[in-house]
């Protein structure tokens, strides 16, 4: 893969910023696109291989939106109001005019679907920040064992997987980070993204890995879905 300009999380938040107005949406039945997580995709519809050259060529970013409930562009599925916005910073073409890409996440944000222009659809985004609660030290240190004791148990089962959590990270980048590569249930994952509180997100899903590793503390002989 060839890498793109600009990482997310510097220069790149400010061209993003001034790009809110319409920016191109991909639709995923059960992708939650979290900030700091690398998401990577394979594009191969014609009018998702449009929207991928249209975006390049412009700003490089991209809304993944998840397919949910509600009223929706005639002929196309509904979508969440609250998703996630990246930027393209990988790009591979393929032969046929596909092409596998890595998104990193940048912001929550919340959209509203345009006018429908062919080929793919456009949406404006709203960028939502994190409230002000405060994670505890307990309940840091509670997210953190959580991570690791089910970490260890996929680990047990599947020797090639690995996850590690930058340390410097606050709280809520933390449960985000969980959130994109541990949580197994798309309707959880949303929830997390929906919840500003950072406070709130690092008790989802503290609870969450908690149940998920005791589930398959229950089902040692079984294998990971």
């Amino acid at each position: 893969m060839t890498d793109m300009p600009d990482q997310p999380q510097s220069p790149k938040t400010g061209k993003l910023e001034l790009s809110l107005g319409e920016i191109p949406v991909f639709p995923l039945p059960q992708v939650v696109l979290f900030p700091r997580a690398r998401l990577p995709l394979h594009v191969f519809e014609a009018r998702y291989r449009a929207m991928l050259k249209d975006a390049i060529e412009t700003n490089g970013f991209l809304v993944i939106a998840r397919i949910g409930a509600g009223p929706g562009t005639i002929g196309e599925p509904p979508i969440c109001r609250i998703a996630g916005v990246g930027a393209i910073v990988e790009h591979e073409s393929l032969p046929g005019g596909r092409s596998n890409i890595v998104l990193a996440g940048m912001q929550r944000v919340e959209i509203e679907e345009l006018p429908f222009v062919p080929p793919y659809r456009r949406v404006r985004a709203r960028i939502l920040a994190d409230t002000h609660g405060t994670v505890t030290p307990n309940d840091r240190t509670s997210l953190v064992a959580a991570a690791t004791a089910f970490v260890t148990e996929v680990h047990r089962r599947d020797p090639s997987f690995s996850f590690h959590l930058p340390p410097s990270l606050e709280s809520g980048a933390i449960a985000d980070l969980c959130a994109h590569h541990l949580i197994i249930d798309a309707d959880t994952r949303q929830e997390i993204l929906e919840e500003l509180d950072p406070a709130g997100r690092v008790r989802i899903v503290t609870r969450e890995l908690a149940l998920q590793q005791q589930l398959l503390g229950r089902d040692r002989g079984g294998a990971l879905n």
